[in-house]
């Protein structure tokens, strides 16, 4: 079984550029507040239907608020059969802080 890679904000970037799926594990209300732009927002209600829907081998992006609590959902999804998935380092404060302009609002995308 693989296991999930932790990665930067640039390498995000440019694995999202190439069409890699992101999923922020924040809750509704920070979600709503700011995200990564086509983010898709996850918790414990969306998984299981987000899991049967999803690419099991594309690139998937696992976003919290600091990058601790998504290397805990990556491991999970990794569990799930996902074969290619990344926690991204410093989570959404980061992200934000670094790329401002691809970020969005809104409780769904």
């Amino acid at each position: 079984m693989s296991e999930f890679k932790r990665i930067s904000p640039e390498q995000a970037l440019a694995l999202r550029a190439e069409g890699a799926v992101v999923v922020d594990i924040r809750d509704p209300q920070a979600f709503a507040a700011g995200h990564i732009a086509g983010a898709t927002h996850l918790d414990n209600h969306s998984v299981a239907d987000f899991i049967r829907s999803a690419d099991l081998d594309a690139p998937t992006l696992v976003v919290c608020y600091h990058g601790n609590s998504s290397q805990s959902a990556a491991a999970y999804l990794v569990g799930q059969g996902f074969s290619n998935v990344y926690s991204i380092d410093g989570g959404f404060e980061l992200w934000r802080n670094t790329y401002p302009a691809e970020t969005a609002q809104g409780s769904a995308e």
